[in-house]
């Protein structure tokens, strides 16, 4: 019997399935950003500088790309069961690794070992979802990985920085251990006779060099761009001619390819086409959104790195809560109208966000997010079942692969470029309000005088002027981003009603694979 037409699993071992395919995600998508806040720890400790220990998170991001890309072709070649299984158990491997690592090239060396095999565990998590449940309750297999992807993200940056206070950065990847095990063995024992169809696929040479080359050009692009001033540096100017060149000759190449690495005719089919341009766009943004906040609130606020993480955790609170009932009961609904739904309240936070002031409390930061969550669980459930609404079973794999290649690709041009656009509007507000601080100025001896104004005392008081106008700099910055956030979601709640309407039976089966 071929696995498409072995019967779904129920009960106790469908509960067990979605356990073992859940930890392994939120594993694999907690260690993107786990890392990112033990950095100094992990630099001191390496004795290397800051500047080098980013190669932890960049090594990591540019193999997970390029593995991410891969993962239809390597499971038509090994199957998506044991690809799974082995990938997981590798994972494993290599954060175990991470953690004895005794200096910095070898900590790069077990990131992008880490970063290869774990790109295929995110796209073959959700197709083996999906494979594996009943029609009637695919939307809600979609809606609990869904709660990994969002949920772990924003957790670790909490659990890191915990981690490296409490114990030693060495543990963010010890914890990975038995987790991994875990979940490597329970789905091979749950799948193992479930496998996909395989195929002795010959290897595209030329494709694969020139994936490699433009998306490993294009990564170090994104995550070393703000640090050398972007396009001012030879080094991005160089990358950016690298990785343009390769993806062009790369997008040719496999349109003509009989065994491409990269199936790009999948962007022929209208609903797959918007379902990942809205999904990636809306997740570039939210990403963005993701990053900036904690960091106005530790720079310029005063807060740690955990209260800044509490601040922006409650999203994925009610998020838990109402992702499973989006998944039951979206196909009473057009998909189209939830997506534009969550795009609505992700518009609405986002612009009530841009009237933060200094004086801001943290439970006024903690209320919009809270309610952002509502967005979160309409968000990707719906797009990712639009996305998927008319794709053959024997493509899930590829077409889960490439959504998802492109929207953690989003995520990283989010991350740069809000951090980017953040600095630079910052620095505009900053020298807009510098020009008017003169001797001569009513206002700058107004302030003065209201921070100190005894002679003595001028040149604090300057400093503590310095130290009003930087935060209200950044403060202006702030809402800016977060306005026109607010204005690129109101797009995207049109650009989704571009789509066709999913049929029938895939709005019954939640993601139109069955």
């Amino acid at each position: 019997m071929k696995p498409d037409t072995l019967p779904p699993l129920h009960g106790f071992a469908l509960v067990l399935l979605t356990l073992a395919l859940g930890l392994g995600t939120f594993m694999q998508v907690l260690d993107t950003s786990i890392a990112n806040v033990s950095l100094p720890a992990i630099s001191g400790d390496l004795a290397v500088s800051p500047n080098q220990g980013t190669w932890v998170i960049t090594s990591f991001a540019v193999s997970n790309a390029i593995a991410l890309a891969l993962t239809g072709w390597l499971s038509r070649r090994f199957g998506q069961v044991r690809l799974f299984a082995l990938s997981t158990l590798l994972f494993t491997l290599a954060s175990w690794l991470c953690g004895l690592a005794p200096n910095l090239p070898l900590l790069i060396a077990a990131r992008v070992l880490q970063g290869a095999v774990a790109g295929p565990m995110i796209p073959l998590s959700q197709a083996l979802l999906l494979s594996n449940y009943p029609s009637e309750k695919k939307g809600l297999a979609l809606a609990l990985w869904s709660i990994t992807v969002m949920v772990a993200p924003i957790m670790g940056p909490i659990m890191g920085g915990w981690i490296t206070d409490n114990i030693s950065w060495p543990w963010i990847f010890y914890i990975n251990i038995p987790v991994g095990i875990f979940s490597s063995f329970l789905t091979w024992r749950l799948l193992r006779g479930r496998e996909s169809e395989r195929a002795n696929v010959p290897v595209d040479k030329v494709g694969l060099f020139l994936l490699v080359l433009g998306i490993g050009a294009l990564q170090i692009l994104l995550d070393k761009g703000n640090e050398l001033d972007w396009f001012e540096s030879k080094q991005i100017l160089v990358l950016a001619v690298v990785s343009v060149v390769a993806l062009a000759f790369l997008i040719a190449w496999e349109l003509t390819e009989d065994h491409p690495v990269v199936d790009l005719h999948l962007f022929g089919n209208r609903n797959f086409l918007i379902g990942v341009a809205t999904l990636s766009i809306g997740y570039l943004v939210f990403f963005g959104n993701v990053v900036i906040l904690p960091l106005w609130l530790q720079t310029q606020m005063g807060y740690t790195a955990t209260w800044a993480g509490m601040a922006a955790a409650p999203v994925g609170i009610l998020s838990i809560f109402f992702s499973p009932l989006v998944g039951k009961y979206m196909h009473r609904l057009d998909l189209r109208i939830w997506a534009s739904f969550s795009f609505a309240v992700f518009a609405a936070v986002s612009y009530w966000n841009s009237h933060f002031n200094t004086d801001v409390t943290f439970w006024q930061l903690v209320i919009p997010r809270l309610l952002m969550g509502i967005g979160v669980s309409a968000f990707f459930v719906p797009l990712m079942s639009l996305t998927l609404s008319d794709i053959p079973p024997r493509l899930l794999a590829s077409a889960t692969g490439m959504s998802n290649f492109i929207r953690i690709l989003a995520g990283s041009f989010g991350t740069s470029l809000s951090i980017t656009l953040w600095d630079r509007r910052a620095a505009y507000h900053h020298e807009l309000m510098a020009e008017r601080v003169t001797d001569f100025s009513p206002v700058t001896h107004d302030a003065l005088a209201t921070l100190g104004g005894l002679e003595q005392q001028l040149s604090a008081s300057y400093a503590m002027l310095e130290r009003s106008m930087q935060q209200q700099a950044v403060m202006l910055a702030t809402n800016e981003i977060f306005w026109l956030s607010s204005l690129m979601f109101v797009g995207l709640m049109l650009l989704v009603w571009v789509a066709r309407p999913a049929q029938p039976a895939a709005k019954e089966a939640g993601a139109g694979a069955h």
